[in-house]
C-alpha cells in the first residue's frame, strides 16, 4: 500500500464525524483520472530498486536518480528589466504570477526600484527571504521582480524547473532550507544564491521529471479546484451569519415592528421603541494594570476573540513579560485600537491580563456586551469606524477613545437585548458546525495533498505510468480569487498589509 493511500486511510479514521471521512474519498476519487485509463491513486506503487541518497531529507531514492547540487542544476538569470514590464511575485503556496493576477492591494510598495532584474515564463523563481516558507516556483509570467528573488535558468537540459519548484517546497516543509542554510535566521530568514548552489536535491532523469510535474500538476489541479469550492461555501455561510445578525441587532425580532429613522446613515431605520445612544452613554474606559503579569494571559484572535493564549495558534507578537498590561474583567469590551475598523472586538469571557495597546471598555449596565460586539463587528458598522480610525499609513490606523465614545449605536431594552443574543447564537450554532466541518475538510485536503506531493517528487511513489495515462488538460493555470488564493506575500517578504486582518492577531 502506498503511503499517500495510507496516509488518506489516516485522515479517514481521525476525522471527526459528518465529513471528514467523505472528504478524503472525495480527493482520492479528484485524484483518479478517467476510468477509461484504468489508473487510479491506489495503483500507485514504489519503485522496484531504491539507495541510499546521503541526504536527511530525501531519504532512500530510486536506483538511476541522481543527487546534485543545487549550482549545477541552475543558473543564475539576471536578465535586464524590460520597459513597461509589471512586477512579478513569488507567493508561498508557489504561485509565481504578475501580481495584479493575485490581487491590487496589500502589498508593500517600493519607493525606487533598485537593483530590481527581469523574469521569463517558465523560469524558476526562489524567495530569498521566504523560501524556507515554501515560495519557490516557475513563473508563468514575463515581468521583473524584486532582487530579493533568486531567478533561475537550468544550467543542463536534462533539468525541468517544475519538478525542482515542487523539491524545494517539499525540502522547506520538512525544514531542510531553514537547518541547513545559514543565511535562513530567525527574524532574517534569507536563502542566498550561494546558499541554494550547495543545496542537495534529487534530480531523476529528464523523463520522469516531466512525468512527475504533469501527475502532479494534475493532482494539484483537481484539489485546488475543490478547496475553492469549500472556500466559496463558508463565504457564503459566512454572508449568512452577517446577515442574521445584521438584521436582528438593528431591527430586533418582530418583523412587524413599526420603525422610525434612527439618525445614523449606516444604521438605517431601528424599531421605534428602541434608543440610539453615544458610546460614551454605554460604556467607560477603564484601565487598570498588572503588577506582575501573573494572571491569566488573554488574546486577541479575529477567529477566537479574546481568548486564553495557548488556544490561538501561529501567534507573531509574543510578550516576553506582561507586567504592566491591562486588566479585563468578564464582560468588558476589548478593542485592539489598530485594527478596531476591522471590527477587531471582542467581549471578554475571562478575566485576565492583555497588551497595553489594547483598549477595555466596561459596559455602564452590567450586562450587554456582547449586543454591542456584535454591532461593532458588522460590516455596516465598520465602515463607520473606518471613517473615525486616525493615521497615516493604513495598517496603522487607531480608534481612540474619544472617537469611539461618539459612535451611535441601537439600544434595545435591556431584556429584548438578551433575546436577541439567544436567537442569534441559536441560529448561527447550525451555520458554524456546516463551517466547523468544511474548515476541517479542507485541512485534511491540504494536509493530503502535501503528503502526496512529497511521496512523488522524493521517489517513494512511482507515477510514471499514471502520468502517461492522465487525460489532456489546459497547461494554462487557472488565475486564483481572494477566496482561493489565501495569504500572499509581498515583494519584501514582509506578509500582505492593507485590509486584511490576520487570523491570529496577538499581543
Amino acid at each position: 500500500m502506498s503511503k499517500s493511500r495510507a496516509k488518506a486511510q489516516s485522515l479517514a479514521a481521525d476525522a471527526p464525524s459528518g465529513g471528514g471521512p467523505e472528504i478524503v474519498r472525495s480527493a482520492t476519487a479528484l485524484l483518479e483520472p478517467a476510468p477509461e485509463s484504468g489508473v487510479a491513486i491506489h495503483d500507485l506503487k514504489p519503485y522496484p530498486a531504491y539507495k541510499d541518497s546521503g541526504v536527511p531529507w530525501l531519504g532512500a531514492v530510486p536506483v538511476g536518480w541522481e543527487v546534485r547540487r543545487g549550482k549545477t542544476l541552475f543558473s543564475e538569470s539576471c536578465l535586464p528589466v524590460q520597459e513597461a514590464a509589471e512586477i512579478v511575485t513569488c507567493f508561498r503556496d508557489g504561485q509565481v504570477t504578475l501580481r495584479r493576477n493575485r490581487r491590487a492591494s496589500g502589498f508593500m510598495i517600493a519607493l525606487k526600484e533598485a537593483g530590481y532584474q527581469g523574469v521569463r515564463k517558465g523560469q524558476l523563481v526562489i524567495h530569498a527571504m521566504d523560501a524556507f516558507a515554501g515560495a519557490v516556483g516557475v513563473s508563468d509570467s514575463e515581468g521583473k521582480c524584486t532582487p530579493e528573488y533568486i531567478v533561475c535558468n537550468p544550467r543542463r537540459p536534462d533539468v525541468t524547473p517544475g519538478y525542482f519548484a515542487y523539491a524545494l517546497r517539499v525540502a522547506a516543509q520538512v525544514k531542510f532550507i531553514e537547518v541547513e542554510c545559514q543565511a535562513v535566521r530567525e527574524r532574517a530568514p534569507r536563502l542566498r544564491w550561494p546558499d541554494f548552489g550547495e543545496l542537495k536535491l534529487s534530480a531523476p532523469p529528464l523523463v520522469e521529471q516531466a512525468a512527475i510535474v504533469r501527475y502532479l500538476d494534475h493532482a494539484d489541479r483537481h484539489i485546488r479546484r475543490y478547496i475553492s469550492a469549500k472556500k466559496k461555501l463558508i463565504a457564503l455561510l459566512n454572508e449568512q451569519k452577517q446577515a442574521i445578525i445584521h438584521r436582528a441587532v438593528t431591527r430586533g425580532l418582530d418583523p412587524d415592528v413599526r420603525l422610525k429613522p434612527s439618525g445614523v446613515e449606516w444604521l438605517g431605520e431601528v424599531p421605534a421603541h428602541w434608543e440610539v445612544k453615544r458610546c460614551r452613554y454605554l460604556f467607560r474606559e477603564v484601565d487598570c494594570r498588572s503588577p506582575d503579569g501573573s494572571e491569566q494571559h488573554l488574546s486577541m484572535s479575529q477567529r477566537l476573540g479574546l481568548v486564553p493564549s495557548h488556544l490561538v495558534e501561529n501567534r507573531t507578537l509574543v510578550s516576553e513579560s506582561y507586567a504592566g498590561g491591562k486588566l479585563c474583567e468578564v464582560g468588558d469590551l476589548v478593542l485592539n485600537r489598530l485594527k478596531a475598523h476591522l471590527g477587531v472586538f471582542a467581549t471578554a469571557e475571562h478575566d485576565g491580563v492583555i497588551s497595553p495597546d489594547y483598549t477595555v471598555f466596561r459596559p455602564i449596565e452590567p450586562v450587554g456586551s456582547v449586543f454591542f460586539e456584535r454591532i461593532l463587528r458588522s460590516p455596516a458598522c465598520r465602515r463607520e469606524l473606518r471613517i473615525r480610525a486616525k493615521g497615516i499609513v493604513e495598517g496603522f490606523w487607531r480608534l481612540y477613545t474619544d472617537d469611539f465614545y461618539d459612535i451611535r449605536l441601537p439600544v434595545p431594552p435591556l431584556e429584548e437585548r438578551l433575546a436577541i443574543g439567544k436567537h442569534i447564537d441559536l441560529a448561527l450554532r447550525e451555520i458554524d458546525g456546516a463551517g466547523g466541518r468544511t474548515e476541517r475538510e479542507i485541512i485534511l485536503l491540504h494536509e493530503y495533498r502535501t503528503r502526496l506531493i512529497a511521496d512523488v517528487v522524493t521517489g517513494k511513489l512511482d507515477v510514471r505510468e499514471a502520468a502517461a495515462r492522465l487525460p489532456e488538460e489546459a497547461e494554462e493555470p487557472e488565475p486564483l480569487n481572494e477566496v482561493e488564493a489565501g495569504d500572499g506575500e509581498d515583494e519584501d517578504g514582509e506578509g500582505a498589509g492593507g485590509d486584511e486582518a490576520g487570523e491570529e492577531e496577538v499581543a
